[in-house]
């Protein structure tokens, strides 16, 4: 019975995404929504950026483990990327009227900066998408009680999101997860007031988790820990700034103070609510230790699935899991979509002059659908954790894309040679530290962000000055479509 209602709310999902499929007429309807989404869609959006399975399953298991020292990059980090985005760089790339990130890189540097830099951008996904297709798979698995496998699962899962993302693009994004940030807010806050009664209670709950030294966050005076701090902080809250997710949803609004405050918003929301999963497998640990114990040496992300299954009325795990699903499903369609878009614009559309509006829309679509089969085809074939798959994704734009977008929005004197050797440096330097040091206390992104940081101060006092710099403006919108200047 639980399965079948989980499978009408996956039909209403899909019903709501075609139906927003209905207002796509264009390109610009297709990414941006037209440029026409109100600040209250705009912050769900913004909020279901990070609001995914990392957050129920992933990180709520890790804090059960190594308390909020196990969770610098997600949510702290995660959140203080939303809020540095809008406060700093949302309202100047809002005012560029751009496609992509991409397109920010090609106006302010040279086409090969833009291939380079879009294409790991779009491997960057590769992992966080993964991520929301396993927990899908996971939720099919436990809801059937292994009568669906997970890699079963992952296939349902990927297959619904694909449907309504392929034809609706970020219209079905953003009505799909306004609707679902209701079911999220609601359904957690619900299910956790009652696991928090059987466990004792709010207070009760709080002081246990405290004196188990669960709250401390803060890194020792040890050098080796705070840069290991520092890392996890900063591999999130600025790796996770280039990112094309990230800037869509912000593009996507109405007006630059939507653009803004949507954001900002959206990212304090997420850091307070975040807090809800983590008390709610706190409780776990309260109402059936011997369950968390086991479920922790086999798989922790089962924790809160099992503690709603086990202990929770059927009606509290038909919102539970509606709950989950929508967190999933809303995180996942935006992470589908914006890789394929940045691919399509920068990577392919540059190899193809003259493309018409309708064959990049079309070209878009496949892309879509490429990309769902080969973050599918990784989720049921690699054994990473959620956790791990999220925090790994951003370490390569951090190392390489963050310096050249920063510098080239607020830095005059940001060039091409100065981007040249940002790109080479970072990613070299990374990837070198990434595979052949495989013990110890280095955390190569960091090292890569310093070296990236090191070739554009070096490369922008000794190169040439750039002439091409952005301007407002930089899509020149025509008959309700999108002309990128190339």
């Amino acid at each position: 019975m639980l399965l079948w209602l989980v499978v009408a709310y996956l039909v209403i999902s899909i019903g709501i995404g075609l139906y927003a499929a209905t207002r796509v007429h264009n390109a610009r309807d297709y990414i941006t929504a037209g440029r026409n989404l109100p600040m209250y869609i705009v912050l769900a959006m913004v909020f279901a950026t990070w609001f995914g399975a990392e957050t129920v399953l992933g990180i709520s298991a890790t804090f059960l483990d190594e308390g909020f020292r196990g969770l610098i990059s997600d949510p702290l980090g995660a959140a203080a990327c939303l809020v540095l985005f809008g406060l700093i760089f949302a309202r100047p790339l809002y005012r560029m009227n751009l496609l992509t990130l991409g397109d920010f890189f090609r106006m302010r540097y040279n086409r090969t900066t833009e291939l380079v830099l879009s294409i790991c951008i779009v491997l960057s996904y590769l992992g966080w998408v993964a991520a929301q297709i396993t927990a899908l798979g996971l939720v099919f698995n436990v809801l059937s009680n292994d009568v669906v496998s997970m890699n079963e699962g992952m296939l349902i899962g990927a297959a619904v999101v694909l449907v309504y993302t392929l034809f609706g693009g970020m219209w079905s994004v953003a009505l799909t997860t306004f609707v679902q940030m209701i079911v999220i807010v609601i359904g957690l806050v619900w299910v956790t007031w009652l696991a928090g009664d059987k466990a004792g209670g709010f207070e009760l709950v709080i002081a246990k988790a405290a004196a188990e030294g669960k709250f401390e966050w803060l890194p020792s005076l040890d050098l080796i820990d705070m840069i290991a701090w520092f890392a996890a902080f900063a591999t999130m809250a600025l790796g996770s700034i280039p990112q094309q997710d990230v800037f869509q949803r912000v593009n996507s609004s109405k007006n630059e103070r939507v653009a803004v405050w949507g954001t900002t918003l959206g990212g304090v929301s997420y850091f307070f609510f975040a807090a809800v999963p983590l008390f709610l497998a706190y409780t776990a640990n309260i109402i059936d230790p011997g369950m968390v114990e086991r479920l922790m040496e086999q798989d922790s992300q089962l924790i809160l699935p099992t503690l709603i299954l086990q202990h929770m009325p059927f009606f509290a795990q038909v919102i539970f899991f509606g709950a989950l699903l929508s967190v999933i499903m809303s995180t996942a369609s935006g992470t589908l979509l914006a890789p394929s878009v940045t691919f399509s614009e920068n990577v392919l559309r540059g190899f193809i002059p003259g493309m018409s509006d309708r064959a990049f829309l079309f070209s878009t679509r496949v892309t879509v659908v490429v990309f769902t089969v080969l973050v599918t085809w990784y989720a049921t074939t690699t054994e990473a954790t959620i956790h791990h798959m999220v925090e790994s994704a951003y370490r390569v734009t951090l190392a390489g894309a963050f310096v050249p977008l920063a510098a080239g929005l607020f830095w005059k004197r940001a060039n091409n040679l100065g981007a040249a050797l940002a790109i080479i440096l970072g990613l070299s330097t990374w990837l070198l530290l990434e595979i052949f040091v495989t013990e110890g206390d280095v955390e190569p992104q960091l090292y890569g962000l310093a070296a990236s940081a090191l070739g554009m101060l070096v490369g922008g006092l000794i190169g040439p000055k750039t002439h091409h710099r952005p301007q407002v403006g930089g899509h020149r919108a025509a008959a309700g479509t999108y002309h990128t200047a190339r």
